[in-house]
């Protein structure tokens, strides 16, 4: 994330075009290999600044891939806040199979990030934002609210383990209609065949 600034103060535009550039090459890096392996460094040098410049903006590397990926989780946890979790199990939801269409357009990414060498902080804020999404579609219940969180987390979780899955199959991953069907079947407590 960026460093901390006063709500008050504007960003010179100079702030913004650094911490643009800072981004994309932090974005274009991590899908092309491991991010694990990343350094500052290396998206200093696709940036073309200095690593000084880099921890100007940002107090490490995850804090700058989280804000590089900030955009990309908000469009995916808006995804799933369109994909209804509450209707009949009759049908899988056109919005489920956009939501796993939407991670299959950006697999490589997802890939790196939710991977064995990605970045556990992106991974956090993508479950929490995943689960405020489904806490909001879920009916009003006289239940604690520690129950709820807590199943509001699982679900979130079990979104998080299945794409983590099915980007990690490549080529022959199953397509997003059929993903979408099998998790549906599997919230829903159907079966499929």
């Amino acid at each position: 994330m960026p460093m901390q600034k006063n709500s008050t103060d504007r960003v010179d535009p100079r702030v913004r075009r650094t911490r643009a550039l800072l981004r994309t090459a932090a974005l274009e890096l991590a899908a092309e290999r491991d991010v694990e392996s990343l350094t500052i460094a290396d998206i200093a040098e696709r940036a073309t600044v200095n690593r000084a410049t880099v921890y100007q903006h940002y107090r490490d590397r995850d804090a700058l891939l989280l804000d590089a990926m900030e955009e990309e989780v908000t469009r995916l946890a808006h995804a799933a806040a369109r994909c209804p979790l509450t209707r009949p199990a009759k049908r899988t939801p056109d919005e489920l199979v956009a939501l796993f269409r939407h991670v299959g357009t950006n697999a490589t990414l997802y890939h790196r990030m939710l991977g064995p060498g990605g970045a556990a902080r992106f991974i956090n804020q993508l479950r929490d934002l995943l689960a405020a999404e489904v806490a909001a579609q879920l009916p009003p219940t006289n239940a604690p609210a520690d129950t709820v969180s807590l199943r509001t987390h699982y679900l979130a979780g079990a979104f998080v383990g299945v794409f983590t899955q099915w980007v990690s199959l490549g080529d022959d991953r199953p397509t997003a209609e059929e993903a979408a069907g099998a998790v549906w079947a599997l919230l829903r407590g159907t079966t499929t065949a």
